[in-house]
């Protein structure tokens, strides 16, 4: 016998923690599944989470994300097909370009035809495929719907993938606008006005105000340079002891949902994330209060995680989910609204997809918005300052020059 370490969602949406003295892995997870338990982690007690957490912190996924929604979309085509779960297995083996996924892969395989469950493979390749995966194959696998899971949880990655990249790629040209204005601002500050200085001095002119303030950022600068970098990296460090503290990463989150447009796109992407999660796994025949559970631990602002949360209880005790998330008054009024009209169709797992559409599409515009009136309004500020700059550089010569007729 072993010391299993566990953890399940119940059909009540509670989290279960414990520890079961069994034969092995699979004894543990089917004895969870037929109390009507999900699984979310099971392994061995023996392995600390302490080794764990390291090992996470230095494995390397074998696969890419692009590559794991390939692979899912794949293998649900190949399973709707007809063909063996093994058999997919074989012919997608030639779908990873790296000798190391390839090995997963038939890892994979040959665990399968020794008859282990599709999620305990997957599951075993710690890193790689995330939870809410694991689960989903896990609850398809219970009901025998495999390859329809598998097409579902394919839609859902790539569209995840592809609010993502969304918002990443709206960034870049605004990031790179911003470093390029701190990069020439620095190279001034730095380089150019200390020049001038010991031309000021020299010709005892009296100096602007402007110029003064000027001269003393750029000498700070120059002499200080390593304080500043030193400040920075500490406050970095810093900021990210906070984010790992719950209560203060709480604070900080709640804060960043009362900022005027940020919390607006916080408040978007959010709602799409567990609207998406949500639908999928109810489409996948999930129980509601299993399903909040699980969509919950992919949210990654905690204040809205806490507001799921009590929603979830409330849910327990009968109340309506859209009335339980409007209490709070975070979530958008069209997501509320079209949930409960989702809850009195009797299709909230459809329009829960709907309103994961209709937020990535807001999402999109508002970031296509805010990247047409940053980029003029980033170039603005660049020409005043740079502008100021030359300013504190050319009034002195011009008192010079005045001097001197």
């Amino acid at each position: 016998m072993t010391l299993f370490y566990y953890k399940a969602v119940t059909p009540a949406g509670e989290v279960l923690e414990g520890q079961f003295d069994l034969g092995s892995r699979d004894d543990v997870i089917g004895k969870l599944q037929d109390a009507g338990n999900i699984p979310l982690e099971v392994r061995e007690a023996d392995g600390g989470d302490s080794a764990s957490l390291f090992a996470a912190l230095f494995k390397k996924k074998t696969l890419r994300q692009a590559q794991i929604v390939q692979f899912t979309q794949q293998l649900a085509t190949l399973l709707g097909a007809g063909q063996p779960l093994d058999r997919a297995l074989q012919i997608l083996l030639d779908l990873p370009e790296s000798d190391k996924a390839r090995r997963m892969l038939e890892r994979i395989r040959d665990e399968v035809r020794g008859g282990t469950p599709l999620s305990d493979s997957l599951e075993a390749e710690q890193g790689t495929f995330s939870r809410l995966y694991v689960n989903m194959v896990r609850a398809g696998e219970a009901g025998g719907s495999l390859h329809d899971t598998l097409a579902r949880l394919a839609d859902y990655l790539e569209r995840s993938a592809a609010l993502r990249s969304s918002v990443i790629n709206a960034m870049i040209y605004p990031a790179f606008l911003v470093g390029m204005v701190l990069v020439s601002l620095m190279v001034l500050l730095v380089y150019v006005v200390p020049q001038f200085a010991p031309m000021f001095a020299d010709m005892n002119v009296e100096m602007p105000l402007i110029t003064k303030v000027v001269l003393a950022v750029g000498s700070a600068l120059q002499s200080f340079w390593w304080l500043i970098l030193i400040a920075i990296v500490l406050g970095i460090g810093w900021l990210r002891r906070q984010m790992a503290e719950p209560v203060a990463r709480l604070g900080i989150d709640e804060r960043l949902l009362r900022m005027r447009v940020v919390g607006d796109i916080v408040r978007k992407i959010e709602t799409a994330r567990i609207a998406r999660t949500l639908g999928t796994l109810l489409k996948n025949g999930v129980p509601l209060l299993s399903g909040l559970t699980v969509a919950r631990n992919v949210m990654t602002n905690t204040a809205l995680a806490e507001v799921v949360a009590t929603a979830t209880e409330e849910v327990k005790t009968g109340g309506g989910l859209a009335h339980a998330l409007a209490q709070s008054k975070r979530f958008p009024k069209l997501a509320i609204q079209m949930i409960s009209v989702g809850e009195e169709s009797g299709e909230l797992d459809a329009m829960l997809l709907k309103v994961a559409d209709t937020f990535d599409v807001e999402v999109k515009n508002t970031l296509d918005r805010l990247l047409a009136a940053l980029v003029p309004a980033t170039t603005i500020v660049m020409t005043v300052v740079v502008a100021m700059i030359m300013l504190a550089i050319v009034l002195p010569i011009m008192n010079i020059a005045g001097a001197v007729k």
